[in-house]
C-alpha cells in the first residue's frame, strides 16, 4: 500500500504549532499540534474530549462556518486536525484557530453537545485540562504567521 503524506514526516522533529498537512483540492488539512509528539506528555481523553466539543461548536458559528469542513483530534493525542476550504486565507486560518483556543480558554458553563442524548460519551470531560491546553497553545501561537505553517523537513 501507498504510504499517506503523514506517515512521511519525521515525528521525531515536530514542535508544538500550527502546520499545513496535506491540500485536497480545495481542502487544506492543518495539524495543530499541542503536544511534542513521542515526548511521553500527551492530551487526556477528557481534555482532549471537552476540547473537541468547545473548538468544533466555536469554528462552526464563527464567520468562516461555511468554510469549516471538520475539527477532531488526531488519535495519537497530539493535537488536531482542522480542514477549511482554501478560501480560508493561511491569515484567517490562524486567526479562527487563535480565536477558538481563546473562547476555549474562557469557557464557562455547560460544554455543548455534553449531554447524555448528544453524546457517545458523556460522563468523560475535563474542562480544566481543555482551559490549559488552549491557554499553552495561544502563548505558541501568539506570533504565528504564514511562513511558520510548513513543517521543517
Amino acid at each position: 500500500m501507498k504510504r499517506i503524506a503523514s506517515f512521511t514526516v519525521n515525528h521525531d522533529k515536530l514542535k508544538k504549532g500550527m502546520y499545513i498537512s496535506r491540500t485536497d483540492g480545495d481542502v487544506i488539512t492543518y495539524d495543530i499540534r499541542m503536544k511534542k509528539p513521542n515526548g511521553g506528555d500527551y492530551l487526556s481523553n477528557g481534555a482532549i474530549h471537552t476540547f473537541e466539543h468547545l473548538f468544533a461548536t466555536y469554528a462552526r458559528n464563527s464567520p468562516y462556518a461555511e468554510n469549516v469542513i471538520y475539527v477532531g483530534p488526531m488519535g495519537c493525542r497530539t493535537g488536531f486536525y482542522l480542514l477549511l476550504r482554501e478560501s480560508i486565507s493561511y491569515e484567517n486560518a490562524i486567526r479562527l484557530v487563535k480565536q477558538s483556543f481563546e473562547f476555549i480558554k474562557d469557557f464557562n458553563g455547560i460544554i455543548p453537545g455534553s449531554r447524555r442524548e448528544e453524546c457517545g460519551n458523556y460522563k468523560e470531560h475535563d474542562i480544566e485540562g481543555a482551559r490549559d491546553v488552549a491557554e499553552d497553545m495561544l502563548a505558541v501561537l501568539s506570533d504565528w504567521s504564514e511562513d511558520k505553517l510548513y513543517y521543517e523537513n
